[in-house]
């Protein structure tokens, strides 16, 4: 049953992505030989600078690709732009396991497509890969080049300590920085109204490098353009998330045991209080998610039993839960108003006040057991998401464990979940 779940939840998630709508939005090129084309570009809000992108010519065309090699820039139309340039970039790692201890700067010659941040006089650009970050900038009299900025070590003196009369030498060092850029900027973008404690303590940040240059911009009473969108506030969502469990439970011992029970199928009501945390890239198409949830499970079971007293043994439970799942989902976009969304999550699992009710059919109890549980579990969800408020998701919770504490008990304790969710913001 579980790996047919399982399958369906994969089968389900390539569905979506290959019919979910590609967006694409108004943009232009221009190739080696300068023709501008005004197109339609493929917007997935590039993490990493990209070496090529999909257009199409018209909304009904065939998608065709644009690379570095052909051409020169392009654009989305509000959003972003990018400039292909050669250029010489410092790729030290900034692993403090593969660092260096050279604070020069180590340059290569390389073709990229750089994001322009702030164009005017004065232009920032910006390139990102993986964990490598570079800011480059240009003036009206120069060429493009990097803002210098390097992390490396520094060998301290090998230092002596006595533990217990044994001398242990340690070859330590420090991190430090070169932060060669904040004279660079003033170097090179002097006004009066700029002074060098407008640049000491500026870090190799977007933040702080896009206001340096808008304050430059400004200063010199020059025209500019921000070309990084202002990200969404409302990137925290939280929502009320109450639904409906179909669960299934079952208990055995090791050894053949009256108290042995199939409880079958029950419903049950759940409520959850999820945060999400969307992830500021790829169209907002990814998110965080934590979600603690209460969640019940009772039901009675009778069977004859030629080993208890009276011949019927009736079983009972009433197990509480705490469920806390952390993950990431993934939304795919359908229009303006509709998407779909998949999340796979790891689930910390509680029990609370929770016990096994064993009892002869006179009703004097027989050999209970506490149902205690500290498991984790694997969550797979499916679901629509309506104007960012509404969502309605189906989640299968693999099977867990709830009599842990004792050697020859094992139970296998499974929900299937229907969730109704409202965003309050």
């Amino acid at each position: 049953m579980r790996n047919q779940i399982l399958f369906f939840v994969l089968i389900a998630f390539s569905s979506i992505e290959s019919y979910s709508q590609i967006i694409f939005e108004n943009g232009y090129f221009i190739n080696e030989s300068n023709q501008k084309t005004e197109c339609l570009i493929k917007n997935i809000e590039w993490k990493n600078n990209p070496t090529e992108f999909e257009y199409k010519l018209t909304q009904n065309a065939n998608i065709q690709k644009g690379g570095i090699k052909n051409v020169k820039e392009f654009g989305i139309t509000g959003v972003s732009k990018y400039i292909r340039a050669l250029v010489k970039i410092d790729k030290s790692s900034d692993n403090i396991n593969n660092m260096g201890y050279n604070r020069n700067p180590i340059f290569n010659e390389e073709e990229l497509f750089l994001k322009v941040l702030i164009e005017g006089k004065a232009s920032l650009f910006y390139y990102e890969k993986g964990n490598l970050t570079r800011f480059f900038f240009k003036t009206n009299d120069s060429d493009i080049n990097q803002l210098v900025y390097k992390r490396y070590l520094i060998k301290k003196n090998n230092t002596h300590y006595i533990v217990a009369n044994t001398p242990i030498i340690t070859d330590n060092y420090y991190v430090t920085q070169n932060n060669y850029f904040r004279q660079q900027l003033y170097n090179d973008l002097k006004c009066m109204g700029i002074t060098m404690r407008d640049v000491e303590y500026i870090k190799y940040k977007k933040r702080d490098l896009k206001r340096f240059f808008t304050k430059y911009n400004e200063c010199i009473n020059t025209g500019y353009i921000d070309f990084e969108p202002k990200q969404k506030k409302d990137l925290f969502n939280l929502s009320f998330r109450p639904g409906i469990n179909l669960s299934n439970l079952a208990i055995q011992n090791s050894i053949p045991d009256p108290r042995d029970t199939d409880f079958g199928n029950e419903l049950s009501f759940r409520f959850g209080i999820e945060i999400e945390y969307i992830l500021p890239f790829n169209k907002n198409k990814w998110g965080v998610i934590i979600e603690p949830t209460y969640q019940y499970y009772k039901s009675e079971k009778s069977k004859e039993a030629k080993d208890v007293s009276g011949g019927i043994l009736i079983s009972k439970i009433n197990y509480h839960s705490i469920a806390l799942p952390i993950g990431i989902r993934h939304y795919f976009h359908l229009n303006d108003d509709s998407k779909i969304f998949a999340n796979i999550s790891h689930t910390h699992n509680y029990s609370r006040k929770s016990s096994f009710d064993f009892s002869r059919i006179d009703g004097s109890s027989y050999r209970p057991l506490d149902a205690k549980e500290r498991s984790k579990t694997l969550d797979l969800g499916i679901g629509y998401k309506y104007k960012d408020r509404y969502s309605l998701e189906i989640r299968y919770q693999t099977k867990r464990n709830i009599v842990n504490d004792y050697i020859n008990w094992y139970s296998e304790y499974k929900i299937f979940s229907v969730i109704f969710g409202i965003s309050f913001f």
